[in-house]
């Protein structure tokens, strides 16, 4: 059988150091259950040797209730099948609820942008009678796409 013990390094028993090694101080560990089912008895797997296989042989995925704007929830499933499915960016391309999200911050990061260095548009905003006129164009504009969406 094989003569190694549990910890975060494999390690040879016969050794007298610790086998787990400390979590540097730059790093967050994060532990969750990443299935929503138990499993029926424990299972003991020798054979994965790659993290791949790992994600390969349990499949761990997590139903996820997200609540919109409206107060309305929307349900989702994240499937993890490698390590990059745990980042921002591997989360938010599994749920199209983040991807509108992600979408409506960017713009509103691009309009932000956008008020700080534009000099005219800030002059605009600053004159009240400019920023009605500018206000009412904007509500004009949305109105047309609102009827041209229909």
């Amino acid at each position: 059988m094989f003569n190694y013990g549990i910890g975060g390094n494999e390690r040879d028993l016969n050794q007298a150091s610790e086998g787990i090694a400390d979590i540097p101080q730059n790093r967050t560990l994060f532990v969750t259950k990443l299935t929503n089912d138990p499993p029926v008895r424990p299972e003991t797997v020798y054979d994965l040797k790659t993290t791949e296989e790992v994600f390969a042989h349990y499949q761990p995925e997590a139903d996820v209730e997200f609540q919109d704007a409206d107060g309305g929830f929307i349900n989702e499933t994240l499937r993890f099948r490698n390590v990059g499915d745990f980042s921002q960016r591997g989360i938010i391309a599994q749920s199209g609820f983040l991807q509108d999200l992600n979408a409506r911050a960017t713009d509103f990061q691009q309009i932000i942008r956008h008020l700080k260095s534009n000099k005219i548009l800030k002059a605009a905003l600053e004159k009240p009678e400019a920023k009605e006129a500018l206000l009412g164009v904007l509500k004009a504009l949305a109105e047309e796409i609102e009827a041209a969406d229909k």
